[in-house]
């Protein structure tokens, strides 16, 4: 089931940065983000409040309290950067960009998680990477 969640957030990322390149025209890139942050918390406080799980709140250990929020500041960082390369730039060419988080993504969880990497996993990398630049220059 995981897999189809994660194909799912894949198709949704794409619809954001067609949308967000559409709608960020003529206003600034922090005001941009303000704006779908706002929607994004209605968003998911529902799904919080339709699932019942707000209970669960008062069982958050420190640990993950901190490590949520740093997310959450990585999280602000990096639409705060992705909103200001979509002004900036050609959606074709930042997004191409913005997906090298998976091989960064990769190398983090090999030095922080001690996740084991593969051929697979290097050579994966190796593509995208190659990918990606095939794709912006």
């Amino acid at each position: 089931m995981w897999a189809v969640f994660a194909l799912l957030s894949a198709v949704f990322a794409a619809f954001t940065s067609i949308l967000a390149k559409i709608g960020i025209e003529g206003v600034h890139s922090n005001l941009a983000t303000a704006l779908r942050t706002v929607v994004v918390l209605a968003m998911v406080w529902g799904m919080v409040f339709l699932t019942d799980a707000q209970h669960g709140i008062v069982n958050i250990s420190r640990k993950s309290w901190l490590f949520l929020i740093l997310s959450g500041l990585a999280t602000g960082a990096s639409w705060l950067c992705y909103y200001k390369a979509l002004q900036l730039g050609k959606a074709s060419k930042v997004v191409p960009i913005d997906k090298l988080s998976v091989v960064i993504t990769l190398i983090l969880a090999v030095i922080f998680l001690h996740e084991n990497i593969t051929a697979k996993s290097v050579i994966g990398s190796l593509l995208i990477t190659v990918g990606t630049l095939c794709m912006v220059l």
